[in-house]
């Protein structure tokens, strides 16, 4: 599994040079400069080309993609053009209000998804069936932000019940969990009915059926062990999505998260933080995908010996 692992995150390599080079061609077409951000808007031209030139962006694209996976390399990552600061410096106190927002939402999302699905799939085509398929396309449906704006009208300013936005309380972040949890808890209850009910009709529950195996075992330990190999991959691709895609929800709850900051950076064109962003959210990604994969190693030991050679 060590070797596994390793070449897995080897692969962390090649993934994230390719994202920087994507970054840095789509930065390198924005009209504004360095220096224009820096110096703002009364900077004669002079001082904005002295500036420019001082830090390198006059060179040709290569030239300053390499010099930036040569910083990188050593830890520099820049600073960012608005505050002066080092871009993780900046990054990194916004990221546990956004890490704790995902992963209580995956986390109600997985609570809610999964069981309904299961419950669905057992109960084909029966009124619990026929609800949760109208929840779950009512909820995956709904925008994000109207989601929220719905939420907050009702349980904020309607019923008074919860804290409209902030980060204060554990209460402010039921609203923005539940407006990102309730779409993924929709599309994790589809796929888990329609993965059930493929599994609900193989061969080897058929058989386990006929020798008297009692329904629960047959539902919870045999189909559904099988039926959560294609969950966990979007319940992975989904946490990760909420990483980095929960922007609209922190600006609509007012959280000062990740997501805003890096819109803020968009909007200022603050390259640095863009870019230091980006990368950091690539690593996630590749880390999550492989957490993924070992879980599958758990659910399905065929898939442990096959890519670990059933060795630890």
């Amino acid at each position: 599994m060590a070797r596994y692992i390793a070449k897995r995150l080897l692969v962390l390599i090649p993934t994230v040079v390719f994202v920087v080079f994507l970054i840095f061609f789509i930065i390198s077409l924005m009209p504004s400069s360095p220096g224009c951000i820096i110096l703002g808007l009364y900077a004669t031209e002079e001082e904005v080309e002295q500036l420019n030139e001082s830090m390198g962006y006059n060179d040709p694209l290569p030239v300053q993609f390499v010099r930036y996976l040569g910083n990188a390399v050593r830890g520099d990552f820049g600073t960012s053009y608005q505050s002066g600061r080092e871009v993780f410096d900046v990054l990194l106190p916004r990221f546990p209000t956004t890490f704790k927002l995902a992963i209580l939402s995956m986390l109600v999302a997985c609570i809610l998804g999964i069981p309904l699905g299961v419950l669905s799939a057992v109960k084909q085509y029966s009124l619990a069936d026929t609800s949760t398929t109208v929840l779950s396309l009512l909820f995956a449906s709904i925008p994000s932000f109207f989601l929220g704006i719905l939420l907050m009208l009702l349980f904020a300013w309607k019923l008074d019940l919860l804290p409209p936005s902030g980060v204060g309380t554990p209460a402010h972040y039921v609203l923005p969990v539940l407006t990102l949890a309730l779409p993924v808890a929709a599309y994790l209850s589809r796929l888990t009915r329609t993965t059930m009910l493929d599994a609900m009709g193989q061969d080897y529950i058929v058989t386990a059926r006929a020798k008297g195996c009692p329904a629960r075992r047959v539902i919870f330990g045999h189909a559904l062990r099988n039926a959560l190999m294609p969950v966990v991959t979007q319940a992975g691709m989904s946490f990760a999505a909420l990483l980095g895609g929960s922007i609209i929800v922190e600006q609509v709850f007012g959280m000062p998260g990740f997501g805003s900051t890096i819109l803020t950076a968009i909007q200022y064109k603050d390259s640095p933080l863009i870019i230091g962003a980006t990368v950091f959210l690539a690593v996630l990604f590749v880390l999550i995908m492989l957490a993924v994969d070992l879980i599958y190693a758990v659910l399905d030991p065929r898939v442990a010996a096959k890519n670990y050679g059933g060795k630890g």
